[in-house]
Parts: structure tokens; C-alpha cells; sequence
């Protein structure tokens, strides 16, 4: 049965993308089947803190739909869609499935970068989009909008960089698995640049700063070997080549959408809201600004689960075509507070901080691999960055990279407890296998 649900969870990671579907029905599946194998066992993982965590977003959602009921029903909906939250878990059955195996982990993450690929590629139109795109428009190449398209594009460039060793040293010939590489990264440097999302630029660039100065104090101290030095030259040399070549074909497209809003953000930071278009950051800037007021009005609870919608649709000063146009804030840290205030951002907190101090505590005890300890803490960094921008995770782009990502993670956390017998956090009872 394992050895099913593990293809299925490959079919999530693969297909998700490409045949939203298929990946969609298969990734409920494992995760259902994952949580009742769970409990229905008696497995020690079922005292996990993720599944403590699980069950506080259920609370929270329940909680914040019952305050709301009692303050202002008319805006809610009939039940507390508690879906919104739990969707966020579906990396349970990842991480249960992959069995902390390193070879499914790799397995799952090539199939998640084809499905992106093929997506990509493989659409009616797709030759003329992309052609399109190098001639200097932006372009979404038929996922949802570019600035979803761009994200995916820039964990790709992470995780590329992050496993390069894995293909520059592979025993299944390096001369032939080097060169894939190499096209890869740079097909996704590319996608990069002709989605034009300015969050991941900068999102991008600050994760590759820090990678770089990692990698530069590992040559200093000595703790590089060779190889690696090697590859970094190779990663540094292909960097430079694409973000040259498309500095020189983008000069202009680059040029203008990183200035076309300074004066923007001058008017905002001045407090000049009437001078404030709504233009792509005016229009954040002014949906933020609302959601600020909405959270200072019920900052415990929020609002419920479709907070952020009442915001846009009943802030009076917020124009119609607005209104019609959009239904979020721009801004996941934003919606999540709009909907479940800080009640259910402590939830969220608990998580994060487990699975950040799990994987040093896995990493360090030689369970994660380096590559994927990486990979969790760069994915981290730079997805914290864009979804300040963008409220990627209430849509189901984000939910998806975040399931796959956290269920590579996590699988190791698991092991790791597991094999230990130790908790994450001191003072809770340990695990027995």
C-alpha cells in the first residue's frame, strides 16, 4: 500500500501544475489516507506537534467564525470552510509518504520541477509567449499570472542551486547530468526575468546575496572542497551570463518597472494619499493601508476566513473598479491577520518555529542532507519576501509549493524524531518508534 500512495504523492508533486486535477485529487488523497494510517495506529507521530498545530487552526477557525457570528453575521458564511487552513497540511501526506527516504525526496522534486517545465512549455501558444516574452513583454505563460509563474520560477533557481552538487557529482554520468543543469538553471533565470515580478527580483536577489556569502566564507575558511568550489564558479559563471545577457535585452523593460513607482512610495511614506495612484505597488499600497484598519478593529480573531473579501468589499473609500477587480490584499501576511488575527498567526508561529529548529536539530544529527536543510532555510527566506507581496498562499499556487517544500522537510524532522527518540522542542515527550 505504501509503495501506491507513494506514486500518488509523486502524482501530486508532478501534476499539480500541469493537470491540476489529477495532482489536486491525489494530494487530497495522500494526505487523508496519511492522517488515518496516523491515528488509526497509534503512531507516536500522532503527539507530533504538527498535528497539534493542525488541530489550532482548526480552533482558530471555528473561534474567529464564532466571533464573528455574534458581531456581524450578515458578512459570514453559513459554516467556518475550514478547508482554508487545512489545505495548508496537505504536506502531511507528503512528508508521511516519502518515509525520510532521500531518494523519494529527490524523486518528488525533479517530478515537481517537469510538471513546472511542462507546464511551461507545453501549452497551445507557448513557442510565440516565450518569444514574446525575450522581445521584452511580460508574459504569465498560462499559470494563473506572472507573478505566480515568476514565484515558481524563483524556487526553481533555488532549488537548482541548492542540489547542483547532486547533479555535478552524480555517479549516473556528471558529463551528461552538468550540462542539463546548466540549461535548467538558465531556462529558469529566464522565466525570471521575462515574468517581470519585481518581489521575486528582490526577494531572489536578497536569498542569492546570502547564498553567495555563504558560499564565499566557506572558500575563506577552508571548508570547501574543490568540487564545490568548482561548482560555484560554474553557478556564479552562469548567474552572470544570464542576468547579463538579460540586462542587455531588458535594459529598458527593467529599467522601467523598478522606477515607475518611486514617486509612488514617496507619496505614500509622505502620507500623501490622494497622490497615491492605483497603479501595480499604488494599488497594494492603498488595499494594505485598508487591511491595517480592518486588523486594528478585531486584531485577536480577525475578521473570519473571508476577511480580507469584506475589507475590499466594504471599505468605502476604496473605488468600484477595485472592488470588482480584486478580492485580497496583495499581501498574505495581511489577509491571514484580516481573517484569524494574531490568535491564529500564533499557530502558524509554532510551526514555523519547529520546523526551522527540527531541521537544524535533524540536519545536525546527519539525518537531513545538506541540500535539503538548504533548501527548507533559502525556500524560507525567499518565500517570506514574496508573499509579502502577493497572497500567494490563499491561493492554490502557494499551497501547493508550501505542501511540497514542508513535506520534503518535515519527512526528515520525522525520521529524525523517530530514529532519536528526541523532540523538537525541550520538554515535550519524546517519540518511540
Amino acid at each position: 500500500m505504501a509503495g501506491i500512495f507513494l506514486v500518488l504523492t509523486f502524482f501530486y508533486s508532478s501534476f499539480r501544475i500541469c493537470l491540476p486535477d489529477i495532482g489536486q485529487k491525489s494530494g487530497t488523497a495522500i494526505a487523508l489516507v496519511a492522517l488515518f494510517v496516523i491515528f488509526w495506529t497509534r503512531s507516536s507521530l500522532r503527539k507530533n506537534t504538527v498535528f497539534l498545530c493542525l488541530l489550532g487552526v482548526v480552533t482558530v477557525q471555528l473561534v474567529s467564525w464564532m466571533a464573528g457570528y455574534f458581531h456581524h453575521p450578515d458578512w459570514l458564511p453559513d459554516n467556518p470552510e475550514l478547508d482554508r487552513l487545512g489545505k495548508w497540511f496537505l504536506f502531511v501526506g507528503v512528508a508521511f509518504w516519502l518515509g525520510g527516504m532521500r531518494r523519494n525526496t529527490e524523486t518528488l522534486l525533479l517530478f515537481a520541477l517537469l510538471g513546472f517545465l511542462a507546464a511551461c512549455f507545453l501549452f497551445q501558444g507557448a513557442a510565440d509567449e516565450w518569444l514574446r516574452g525575450l522581445k521584452g513583454q511580460r508574459m504569465d505563460l498560462g499559470i494563473r499570472n506572472a507573478q505566480h509563474t515568476s514565484m515558481f520560477f524563483g524556487v526553481a533557481v533555488i532549488g537548482l542551486l541548492c542540489f547542483s552538487r547532486r547533479f555535478f557529482l552524480s555517479n549516473k554520468c556528471p558529463l551528461v547530468m552538468g550540462p542539463i543543469w546548466i540549461v535548467v538553471f538558465c531556462i529558469c533565470l529566464l522565466g525570471v526575468l521575462i515574468t517581470q515580478t519585481r518581489a521575486v527580483w528582490l526577494s531572489l536577489v536578497f536569498t542569492l546575496l546570502i547564498f553567495i556569502a555563504i558560499f564565499i566564507v566557506a572558500v575563506l575558511t577552508g571548508r570547501a572542497s574543490r568540487s564545490l568550489r568548482r561548482q560555484g564558479v560554474i553557478v556564479v559563471l552562469c548567474m552572470v551570463v544570464v542576468a547579463g545577457t538579460g540586462g542587455l535585452v531588458f535594459k529598458d523593460t527593467l529599467g522601467q518597472r523598478i522606477a515607475a513607482e518611486k514617486s509612488v512610495m514617496a507619496n505614500a511614506w509622505q502620507g500623501n494619499w490622494e497622490e497615491v495612484p492605483y497603479s501595480s505597488i499604488g494599488n497594494r499600497l492603498h488595499t494594505w493601508r485598508a487591511g491595517v484598519e480592518w486588523i486594528l478593529e478585531r486584531p485577536i480573531v480577525g475578521w473570519g476566513g473571508d476577511g480580507r473579501g469584506l475589507v475590499i468589499d466594504h471599505t468605502v473609500w476604496l473605488p468600484r473598479w477595485v472592488k470588482n477587480e480584486y478580492g485580497h490584499l496583495h499581501s498574505t501576511l495581511l489577509d491571514f491577520l484580516v481573517s484569524y488575527g494574531f490568535l491564529g498567526l500564533s499557530v502558524i508561529l509554532v510551526l514555523v518555529i519547529w520546523t526551522g529548529l527540527g531541521s537544524w536539530k535533524a540536519w545536525r544529527a546527519g539525518v537531513m542532507p545538506t541540500e535539503v536543510f538548504a533548501f527548507g532555510w533559502a525556500f524560507f527566506v525567499y518565500y517570506f519576501i514574496v508573499s509579502l507581496f502577493e497572497s500567494y498562499s490563499f491561493f492554490w499556487t502557494g499551497s501547493y509549493i508550501q505542501n511540497v517544500v514542508m513535506g520534503v522537510v518535515v519527512t526528515f524532522i520525522w525520521r529524525w524524531q523517530l530514529e532519536s527518540g528526541k523532540s523538537v522542542f525541550p520538554g515535550r515527550k519524546k517519540l518511540t518508534s
